[in-house]
């Protein structure tokens, strides 16, 4: 059973994180996850988590959805010495 590709988000998500796949040029698909930062003219503008901007064109979306925030990393206590 295939799972269909819906293209959820809009500009209303703007500063909210987002996950989109995206055709390639060259063929295949990747995805960007990151917060969205502007949707002009058809291009949207995604802060990765390591900051940089990734710039995608609204007609190369093929799916996209509003996702969750990372959660905090939880603070383990160091490991004991042996």
């Amino acid at each position: 059973m295939a799972g269909r590709l819906v293209h959820r988000i809009t500009r209303e998500d703007i500063g909210g994180r987002v996950s989109i796949r995206i055709h390639l040029p060259e063929g295949g698909f990747t995805d960007i996850v990151g917060v969205l930062e502007s949707w002009d003219e058809g291009v949207l503008a995604v802060r990765r988590r390591d900051g940089r901007e990734a710039r995608v064109t609204e007609s190369s979306i093929v799916a996209s959805r509003v996702v969750p925030d990372v959660p905090p990393r939880r603070g383990g206590a160091p490991p004991r010495p042996l």
